[in-house]
């Protein structure tokens, strides 16, 4: 029998993560403070995990003027979706086996 847990994605682990990949899944972008928003986390907490999911080119980075103001904004890669999508299959399969 197949070890799903192995196949659950580290990366993902962590409950930020989850939500901004989440998030980024369904937007084809979305900004620094609509992440902060909608995950209720503080700048910091925010931007470490920004800056992991980015190392591993899980997320696009686009920084930009609106106006006089900085904007930055996320999007998925195609890496990252695929990675997602990947341990989102793993958890359905591993939830599948043990309710059987």
């Amino acid at each position: 029998m197949k070890n799903y847990i192995e196949d659950i994605n580290k990366a993902f682990e962590s409950r930020v993560r989850l939500g901004i990949m989440s998030i980024l899944m369904v937007n084809d972008v979305v900004d620094f403070p609509s992440l902060k928003e909608q995950l209720q986390i503080t700048d910091g907490n925010l931007a470490s995990h920004l800056t992991a999911l980015e190392k591993l080119e899980y997320i696009q980075v686009s920084k930009k003027f609106i106006g006089k103001k900085p904007n930055t904004s996320y999007a998925a890669t195609n890496i990252g979706r695929k990675a997602f999508s990947e341990h989102l299959n793993a958890l359905e399969k591993l939830i599948n086996i043990s309710s059987h």
